[in-house]
């Protein structure tokens, strides 16, 4: 039998906290890191992939191997795959549980990436691709709400915020590879792929060393499991005595994403996803081809990229902590709208000319763009309840992939139209920005909230 939900500080006679308040109560202690770290490792291994795809394609170009529509391809059938497995993914962690997705993930895109080294056309390469964002866009949701469920109420968001901040150090390393390696020879591309297979070995570990979500496993009726799982965090790290808040039954009563109390959040959720998407993956993974095309040389456009992409980690940094200071709608807010100004100031810039204008504006692109991103992954698990968490942080990444689809194809279309200068591509850009931080404010606030049954 489950125990009680109700909220009663311990020594109380007659009852016990429930699992879930004593995993909010607990302090931050080393289960909390090695969960954290396994999961962050995974997230890194996924952003180095996305990451080298774009400075593959500005490779596949420069050789004249691909034309630029076949690049654009290359890169939206990728998002296809992460469009699906989004949703997909979702619906079966909340099934099968979250820790059996996220090794399997893990598994799926790693050997995809190896094997997409090997291919020989287009067409193989953009099936390899179309498997690896299958796994990729399943296991994103997936990871932040593992973390989110284990996290204490007190610190989840900045937990959660920490965790995408594993996207930047996969970044990092996808430019590092990017700017190193793929220009070192004819075949530098194919080298960079095949280290995108490391994440099929980390799949077994993700396996092995990761505990299973004790709210998933208390919805399955497996209270033993469960049971094993929270007093193994407890034995590492001491309790906080503030009892969790009860989250009000409407929320935790809930069975759709599209239900009452679900819709307006489900809304307000897809808009954002949508739109940082679409700005998001336009501009970066385009960037260091339009540097190219601009008349930087490869390695220097390599090499600005790299740095750009360096100010992703103090974004993610700020971010986790004015996430438990602001609370998580006016952070998520406040990071896309600095999205927007700097997007239309790398308009500005021109991707020519001064090149310490087009680093400023790269690099204030970086910053809010990703702290925005660590934002949102915070609070897409916090608005559902367990039995369609998975679900509803899957089917807003799902639709947001909508807009990762469309935005490489339409990058090519947008600078034609602009006179082949990028002003019109990153006015887009900060538009779809200024739209989502206008969303922002459509999602509740629930800092310092238990997280719903």
């Amino acid at each position: 039998m489950a125990e009680t939900t109700t909220s009663i500080a311990d020594g109380e006679a007659g009852v016990r906290p429930s699992r879930a308040e004593r995993l909010d109560r607990l302090r931050p202690n080393r289960a909390h890191g090695r969960l954290l770290w396994g999961s962050g490792v995974g997230w890194a291994l996924d952003a180095m992939d996305v990451g080298l795809i774009s400075f593959v394609i500005a490779a596949l170009t420069s050789q004249q191997l691909v034309t630029t529509v076949e690049a654009s391809w290359i890169v939206s059938i990728g998002f296809v795959g992460m469009a699906i497995g989004a949703s997909l993914g979702g619906l079966v962690a909340d099934r099968i549980g979250r820790r059996q997705v996220f090794a399997l993930t893990l598994l799926v895109y790693g050997i995809a990436t190896g094997a997409s080294a090997l291919a020989s056309s287009v067409a193989l390469l953009m099936l390899f691709r179309f498997i690896v964002g299958l796994g990729l866009g399943a296991e994103l949701p997936v990871a932040s709400t593992l973390v989110s469920e284990f996290a204490p109420r007190r610190i989840r968001g900045r937990l959660v915020v920490w965790l995408e901040a594993f996207w930047a150090v996969g970044w990092i390393l996808a430019a590092l590879i990017g700017t190193y390696v793929v220009p070192a020879g004819e075949h530098g591309w194919r080298w960079a792929l095949a280290l995108g297979a490391v994440p099929a070995v980390y799949a077994i570990a993700v396996r092995m060393g990761l505990p299973e979500s004790v709210r998933f496993l208390e919805s399955k009726g497996r209270h033993d499991e469960a049971e094993r799982v929270v007093r193994r965090f407890e034995a590492a790290g001491g309790i906080d005595p503030a009892p969790a808040p009860v989250r009000p039954a409407s929320d935790a009563q809930a069975v759709s994403i599209w239900s009452r109390p679900m819709r307006r959040r489900t809304i307000a959720l897809w808009t954002i996803w949508f739109c940082i998407n679409l700005a998001y993956y336009g501009a970066f993974t385009w960037i260091p081809s339009l540097l190219v095309d601009a008349g930087f040389s490869m390695v220097k456009s390599f090499t600005f990229t790299l740095i750009i992409t360096l100010a992703q980690l103090p974004g993610y940094a700020v971010a986790a902590w004015l996430i438990e200071v602001w609370g998580r709608r006016a952070t998520l807010a406040v990071f896309l709208a600095g999205s927007a100004g700097a997007a239309a100031l790398y308009g500005f810039s021109g991707g020519v000319g001064a090149e310490w204008l087009i680093i400023l504006a790269g690099c204030l692109l970086s910053f809010f763009n990703l702290g925005a991103w660590g934002a949102l992954y915070a609070i897409g698990p916090e608005l559902y309840p367990t039995t369609i968490r998975g679900t509803g942080a899957g089917a807003a990444a799902g639709f947001g992939r909508i807009a990762s689809i469309i935005a490489p194809l339409v990058v090519p279309a947008l600078v034609a139209a602009g006179g082949g200068g990028i002003g019109l591509v990153f006015t887009v850009f900060a538009i779809a920005f200024g739209v989502a931080a206008a969303a922002a404010f459509l999602l509740p606030e629930l800092k310092g909230r238990a997280l719903a049954g």
